[in-house]
């Protein structure tokens, strides 16, 4: 583990794209990174596509998204579970996305934006004022699952434009806003100086 999760992902992503890259020269196919149906045909993909990225733009894109939400994300939790739960919200995303496509004639999808969106999600959720607001007005678990809906569906929206995995960005909001109501990323902090001091 390390004591800054963000910069190793960003290193992650960097590590794919270069072996995309270097892959294609020599024959591997971008079916190697990317997540398709059956599942189960090049299970690798469930982890790799989430890291993987389509274009150098597409890189650049997640990238800035990134280092915008990691950091404060990573702060609040120890890197164990901010890693986790990046790679387990973006599998969840991208599953969502491939089964959405299925019944229009397949796809595949690639790229950690719905992992993202799970960040996103997570600390506009998991934050002490949105804990604030929520005690002020009685929504109950229902209610809250539909502002929570909404919001998601509106920043989804935002992103909206050919080829964007529009079901992979709500999937992972959703996710994160859920794991943020019961505030799973968030660790004491005696947890986290321990898990730093650990990894030093």
């Amino acid at each position: 583990m390390d004591g800054y999760p963000t910069m190793t992902t960003l290193a992650l992503f960097a590590v794919v794209f270069l072996a995309q890259v270097s892959g294609s020269a020599v024959g591997l196919g971008a079916a190697a990174f990317t997540l398709a149906l059956p599942l189960d045909h090049q299970p690798w993909t469930l982890v790799v596509s989430v890291y993987a990225h389509g274009s150098v733009g597409h890189l650049a894109a997640n990238t800035v998204a990134l280092a915008i939400v990691g950091p404060t994300v990573s702060y609040l939790s120890t890197p164990l579970r901010y890693h986790a739960f990046f790679v387990l919200s973006g599998m969840v995303a991208g599953i969502a996305q491939v089964l959405a496509m299925a019944p229009f004639g397949g796809g595949s999808v690639i790229g950690a934006s719905g992992a993202i969106f799970g960040l996103f999600g997570y600390l506009l959720v998991g934050n002490p004022a949105t804990t604030r607001l929520l005690s002020w007005v009685s929504l109950g678990l229902r209610g809250s699952l539909v502002v929570f809906g909404a919001l998601g569906g509106l920043l989804t929206l935002t992103t909206a434009s050919p080829g964007v995995a529009l079901v992979a960005h709500f999937t992972g909001f959703l996710v994160g806003a859920l794991a943020g109501r019961y505030r799973l990323l968030h660790a004491s902090d005696a947890t986290k100086e321990r898990s730093r001091t650990d990894t030093a």
